[in-house]
């Protein structure tokens, strides 16, 4: 079963079964939320998603995405990370769980999850190679 964390190790998470989907995201917001220039995200439902530990320390923000529709992110209020969202694109509330793939403890779950597709490809930074064999989900997030 996959775990993680934010930074400061207060909340922390799992997901069992297999990701309904893992991509990349190059929208703004993904690229604000990660420090980078898209973020890596493993799509689980939420039925397989757990927190363990730090649920009273998350914090959640909802603003409206690149799509017009509601997206929120959850972090810890202590160090910042970002860990997971869920929108109205991902079935809301009670829908899937976008987990930041960067808060996996496990490098070798992040081998076995290459992103099969791309959400936001257009705004891809231009020297940033495109996944190959990817698939562009604009409008997702």
């Amino acid at each position: 079963m996959p775990t993680g964390s934010c930074f400061c190790e207060k909340v922390k998470i799992e997901y069992s079964g297999e990701p309904a989907m893992t991509a990349l995201c190059h929208c703004a917001d993904c690229r604000k939320i990660s420090g980078g220039l898209y973020s890596h995200n493993i799509v689980v439902p939420v039925s397989a998603f757990n927190i363990t530990s730090g649920k009273s320390t998350l914090k959640e923000i909802s603003k409206t995405a690149d799509s017009g529709k509601s997206i929120t992110s959850a972090f810890c209020t202590d160090c910042g990370t970002t860990v997971f969202r869920y929108g109205d694109s991902f079935g809301g509330p009670d829908g899937m769980r976008i987990i930041k793939a960067g808060v996996l403890d496990d490098v070798d779950v992040l081998n076995n999850t290459k992103p099969g597709a791309e959400l936001y490809a257009s705004e891809r930074i231009s020297w940033v190679q495109k996944v190959g064999g990817s698939e562009d989900k604009k409008g997702m997030e």
